[in-house]
């Protein structure tokens, strides 16, 4: 009966699908010996000392949203000293994001196109240099992007007789709510959401549903902050919550202060990043580019769904990057665009495919789509090996890390403690398996003066049996500390010496 089931055929494409391309494209995955992203760990870090009781911002300090350190909990909770947890997250997350992909390609074209073309998007995607090293923040939010642009592009497309249904309002405010305690700064994708909702209740002078409207998004939103508010209001920490999270990410983190010149300075900043995010990019930016550019010359396309794509797409790049801070995996977000470029790709193809099998028998017709399935699945597996920066890590060793050169030397101590100076975690806390005991167990990236004085404090107090630091040496600490381990560590044309001291 099962075998007959054409979703469960489908399901299973997608699942197949997420697993071969993040095999090769994230470091999470069991191919490589670890992911050693400092990000990363950070993350593995927080959602450890979640599980193990610990309250988040009040009793360690990081800069992301909850929602994150939770995913990243039941990744600790799978395995304590690898990513497995987290490359089983991911596949989740990007089979989600694929289904969407798959709706909004089924509105242009036939069901198998939309299904042969969904590995070679990814593929384009999760090689790129954006996509990283694997377990970003922002690679979590995509299914919740792509499923809000596939009901946005969908109600413009099909439902324009109609006005926008709450039950749709209040499930994108959901959305909503999760990435804004994720990454805040995606937000930009949801206000473009809402005043296209807000448009169309205007284009069908429906009034009072604009307020009903309103109403369902933020009531989304709200259900999903309730178990961090009662969560931090138990805890005593809805204060830290505000402080690490909102007020420290947009006035130590950002540098809007780059902005001071004028906002046509800020505009042609933002054209210039939008251009090298590009070149960096290629790959997918040009099927966005495609995509954008059908949509918009195409007169299959009504002005309110173009006006639609254009909204999404400007202001989430906007609410990006408008800050002024820029890192490779921060255009993440920008890839649920990726599918449009697909859409006329696919209508081409439909009409070569019916021209040259449209007669076959079922018997023919199924051979030639199974053979077509394994073609796009290899060859999007070749590029993503021959494309993606991570590929070439899987011929490495645990023994050439020195992560585990140093988790040898500490795992000597019964229920060591550690703390990282000088950068953030470097994964030392995730193969060792400590749980951290310092509120600020790293160094972030950002102007936070009591950071550096609480670990000054820890360096000349011994708080901790260890202390890993990168580049610089703390001073003083040769008066409770010892070196103990000393390893260069290459990456991207740049190299770092990391440093671990033993206390006396």
């Amino acid at each position: 009966m099962i075998m007959k089931n054409k979703n469960f055929w489908i399901v299973g494409w997608i699942l197949l699908t997420s697993l071969l391309l993040l095999l090769i494209c994230s470091r999470s995955s069991f191919l490589y010996p670890c992911n050693d992203w400092n990000d990363a760990n950070s993350y593995f870090t927080m959602g450890k000392a979640l599980m193990n009781g610990q309250v988040l911002y009040r009793d360690v300090y990081d800069q992301k949203g909850p929602y994150l350190y939770l995913l990243y909990g039941i990744a600790y909770l799978i395995s304590h000293t690898t990513f497995i947890g987290v490359f089983l997250l991911e596949i989740l997350s990007v089979s989600l994001f694929l289904c969407d992909s798959y709706f909004i390609m089924k509105l242009f074209v036939r069901k198998p196109i939309a299904l042969f073309l969904l590995p070679l998007m990814g593929a384009v995607m999760f090689s790129s240099k954006s996509f990283y090293w694997g377990g970003a923040a922002e690679e979590f939010c995509l299914p919740m992007l792509g499923w809000s642009l596939f009901f946005g592009i969908k109600y413009f497309r099909q439902q324009t007789n109609t006005v926008p249904g709450m039950g749709m309002i209040f499930l994108n405010g959901l959305f909503a709510g999760v990435v804004m305690q994720v990454k805040y700064t995606l937000l930009g994708f949801y206000f473009a959401w809402m005043l296209m909702m807000l448009i169309a209740f205007i284009m069908k002078r429906d009034w009072k549903g604009i307020l009903r409207g309103c109403l369902a998004f933020l009531g989304g939103m709200v259900l999903t902050m309730l178990p961090w508010l009662i969560y931090f209001g138990v805890n005593g920490a809805m204060t830290d919550w505000y402080q690490c999270y909102i007020y420290n990410n947009i006035f130590l983190y950002s540098n809007l202060a780059e902005g001071a010149g004028g906002i046509g300075s800020r505009i042609y900043v933002l054209a210039k990043l939008l251009l090298w995010l590009i070149i960096d990019n290629i790959g997918y930016f040009i099927f966005i580019g495609l995509g954008m550019i059908y949509f918009i010359v195409s007169f299959r396309i009504r002005i309110i769904e173009k006006v639609n794509l254009i909204l999404l797409a400007g202001l989430l790049f906007i609410g990006i990057y408008f800050g002024g801070a820029n890192l490779p995996y921060y255009a993440i977000p920008l890839m649920v665009f990726t599918v449009l470029g697909f859409i006329p790709i696919g209508i081409l193809l439909q009409q070569a495919v019916t021209a040259l099998c449209g007669k076959l028998t079922d018997r023919y017709r199924l051979i030639c789509q199974v053979t077509i399935g394994v073609l796009v699945l290899v060859s999007s597996m070749v590029f993503c090996y021959t494309v993606s920066m991570n590929s070439s890590f899987m011929r490495q060793s645990q023994e050439e890390y020195f992560l585990y050169r140093f988790r040898n030397i500490i795992s000597q101590q019964e229920n060591p403690t550690l703390v990282t100076i000088g950068c953030l975690d470097a994964g030392l806390f995730t193969v060792a398996d400590i749980v951290p005991s310092c509120r600020f167990f790293q160094t972030n990236g950002i102007a936070y003066d009591k950071l550096f004085r609480e670990q000054e404090r820890y360096v000349k107090e011994g708080t901790t049996q260890f202390i890993l630091t990168r580049d610089t040496i703390p001073n003083d600490i040769d008066k409770l500390y010892v070196p103990v381990a000393q390893a260069l560590y290459e990456w991207d044309q740049q190299q770092f010496t990391y440093y671990l001291f033993q206390k006396k």
